[in-house]
C-alpha cells in the first residue's frame, strides 16, 4: 500500500509540474527516500505513466496517464516568453519565428521573435490565426481528435484568403492528413499573398500537440529550394528540442531524412 500511495502521490505531483521535476526535487517534495523514490519511478516509466527527457532528465506524465484520464495540459504561452530553441531559430534564419497554442478553439500567437530585416511580418502576439489558412494553426489541428478539429473548424469561416488557401470540406480534411504524414506544414501564399511559412508540431510527455513552431518570411527571400529545406530543417530542430524538453520520447514522422539527422540527443548521466 505504501507503495501504491508514493506512485499516485508522485502522479499527482507531477500533474502540476509543466516543467517537470528531476529525481532530487521529488525527493524532497514528496520526502520519500530518494532511493525508494527512484525505484518507484522506474515502475511508473516501464508503465509509461511517467515518462523522462532525454534532455534535461526531468520526469513528466507519461501517455498512459492520458489515457487513463482526460490530462489537459498548462499552454506554453502562459507565459510569453520565447523559449530559447524558438530564439535560436530565428537566430539561425534571420526570420519570423513565433509559438503558436490551442486556447480552447483557437488558435493564438502566444510568443514571438521578429525578423532582423527590414521588411517584417504582420505577426504579433495575441493574434487568431485562421485554422485552416495558416500553418502555424494547422500543424497543430492535425493531431487533435477529430471532434475537436469539428469544434474548431465550426467555429471559423473557412474562407479563402487567396486562390491557394484550402477550404472546403473535402480540402482542409485532407490538407490536415498530409500534415501528419510529413509531420511540418508550409504555407506558400495560402494566408496572405507573397508569404512563404513552414511550422511543426510541438509535442507534451503525454503525445499531445498543443503547440507549434513556425517560420515565416517574405515569399521572394524563399524562392530557392535550398533555403526553404533550410528552414524547414531549422524549425523542425526547434520543435523538437522544445518536446524533448517537455518530457517527449516519441517518434517524429517527417517526409525527409531530416528526422534521422536529428534524433534525441544523448542523455545525460544521472
Amino acid at each position: 500500500m505504501q507503495v501504491l500511495s508514493r506512485g499516485l502521490r508522485v502522479i499527482r505531483t507531477l500533474a502540476a509540474s509543466r516543467q517537470g521535476m528531476t529525481l532530487q526535487q521529488l525527493h524532497e517534495e514528496l520526502s520519500v527516500p530518494i532511493g525508494s523514490m527512484h525505484r518507484v519511478l522506474a515502475a511508473l516509466t516501464e508503465e509509461r505513466y511517467v515518462t523522462r527527457s532525454p534532455v534535461n532528465r526531468r520526469y513528466f506524465l507519461g501517455p498512459a496517464a492520458a489515457e487513463l484520464a482526460a490530462v489537459s495540459s498548462v499552454p506554453l504561452g502562459s507565459v510569453v516568453t520565447p523559449p530559447a530553441p524558438m530564439e535560436e531559430a530565428a537566430r539561425a534564419s534571420g526570420e519570423t519565428v513565433f509559438l503558436t497554442e490551442l486556447i480552447g478553439l483557437r488558435l493564438v500567437c502566444v510568443a514571438l521573435v521578429e525578423s532582423r530585416h527590414p521588411l517584417r511580418l504582420f505577426v504579433r502576439v495575441g493574434q487568431n490565426m485562421p485554422p485552416h489558412a495558416a500553418a502555424s494553426a494547422r500543424a497543430i489541428l492535425a493531431y487533435q481528435p477529430p471532434e475537436t478539429v469539428g469544434l474548431v473548424l465550426g467555429d471559423h469561416d473557412p474562407t479563402a484568403c487567396t486562390p491557394q488557401t484550402p477550404h472546403t470540406a473535402d480540402q482542409v480534411p485532407a490538407h490536415l492528413a498530409e500534415v501528419r504524414s510529413r509531420g511540418y506544414d508550409v504555407c506558400d501564399n495560402e494566408l496572405d499573398d507573397h508569404v512563404w511559412a513552414v511550422s511543426a508540431p510541438v509535442f507534451t510527455s503525454t503525445s499531445r500537440t498543443v503547440s507549434s513552431v513556425t517560420l515565416a518570411a517574405a515569399g521572394h527571400r524563399m524562392r530557392d529550394p535550398l533555403e526553404r529545406t533550410r528552414a524547414t530543417e531549422i524549425v523542425l530542430r526547434a520543435a523538437r528540442t522544445m518536446s524533448w524538453g517537455l518530457g517527449y520520447t516519441g517518434d517524429f514522422a517527417t517526409d525527409s531524412g531530416f528526422a534521422r539527422a536529428s534524433a534525441a540527443p544523448a542523455a545525460e548521466p544521472d
